[in-house]
């Protein structure tokens, strides 16, 4: 079956996809020691998973970084070469094991098993269907995420500082924001210029849909190695051992199965690979004895963990290097691919 790129996306050169792309650069004032190998990660592609070093000028057919949420195999795209909004969402995608077409939903690629499906719906847990919402999606970062900082959350700025540090070895690999929400951490990792391959990652539509609201504001990455995806966390549409760095920001807590989740983390992360996640803390260690059964009542519909269970959670997925940083009930974390 012959993919075909959508008609109802044209880009014109003198449109605002084609803006003049200015590398920011950023000073960083946090800067712990990741408990990271001293050497580097690698910002190397395989072959099959780069179009640009497979395929000459004006192919309209290869393999990309993208693969099949089914059986993993790398997809076939055809369309425009590059990785960027508008090249991606011009092209069409397949995966020749299952014959399987995806493509992107005007302005996300839709790479979720169920992708396509027209009668078929799965009922999902409320903490997700919360954030598919309309009205939460919009609220996100108008108003509902400043109400972190009351857990001991240190603000968005200091939050990616803190996590850029932890990526330093993997700075010009592929960073993966899972769980981005509207791209409040996507869209600065894609400014920072730190690394070859954005990708923003989110199981809600509504989420994807404020991301690009967000993006169109900004000229200064609508046109960069920045790519709106949706897929489910425990089903990651990348092949095994293809993703320099995965970030996930407030996210575990969301999550039906962590387990599944981070043993998935770990499957598309190479050997090296950093995870960096923050969530909130079922309670923490300065947590009074009395209140830990009231905050473990109150927050029963969700996978709040403790600093115990986070770090366990973790090493028995097979991420080594756990490092971890605790303010009341805010915790960012590190873990490293062996």
């Amino acid at each position: 079956m012959e993919i075909t790129a959508q008609k109802s996306l044209i880009f014109h050169h003198d449109s605002a996809f084609f803006p003049k792309l200015s590398r920011a650069h950023h000073n960083f004032r946090f800067c712990p020691r990741p408990r990271f190998s001293s050497s580097r990660i690698r910002a190397t592609f395989a072959v099959a998973l780069d179009p640009e070093s497979s395929v000459k000028s004006g192919d309209s057919s290869s393999f990309d970084l993208f693969a099949c949420p089914i059986c993993y195999e790398p997809l076939i795209r055809k369309g425009p070469s590059g990785f960027n909004l508008p090249a991606i969402y011009r092209s069409g995608f397949k995966c020749k094991t299952c014959n399987k077409s995806y493509s992107s939903k005007s302005i996300y690629l839709d790479l979720t098993v169920t992708a396509g499906t027209k009668e078929y719906t799965e009922s999902k847990p409320a903490g997700t269907e919360l954030f598919r919402s309309p009205f939460v999606s919009f609220v996100y970062e108008r108003g509902w995420r400043q109400n972190f900082n009351t857990s001991g959350f240190p603000g968005p700025e200091e939050e990616f500082k803190m996590a850029q540090a932890y990526f330093k070895p993997a700075e010009g690999g592929i960073l993966v924001d899972v769980s981005c929400g509207s791209g409040l951490f996507s869209r600065k990792f894609a400014k920072s210029g730190a690394y070859s391959k954005v990708i923003a990652l989110d199981f809600s539509e509504n989420m994807l849909r404020q991301c690009y609201d967000f993006i169109k504001e900004d000229n200064s990455i609508l046109n960069s190695n920045l790519a709106l995806v949706r897929a489910d966390i425990s089903r990651l549409p990348f092949p095994s051992g293809s993703i320099d760095a995965v970030h996930a920001g407030a996210a575990l807590h969301c999550w039906p199965s962590p387990s599944n989740a981070v043993a998935e983390i770990n499957r598309v992360l190479r050997s090296g690979g950093a995870f960096v996640g923050s969530t909130f803390l079922r309670f923490s260690s300065s947590t009074p004895p009395f209140l830990r059964p009231f905050r473990q009542t109150a927050l029963r519909n969700y996978n709040y963990l403790t600093e115990e269970e986070i770090e366990d959670l973790c090493t028995s997925c097979g991420l080594t290097n756990y490092t971890k940083e605790v303010r009341q009930s805010f915790i960012m974390f590190s873990a490293q691919k062996p």
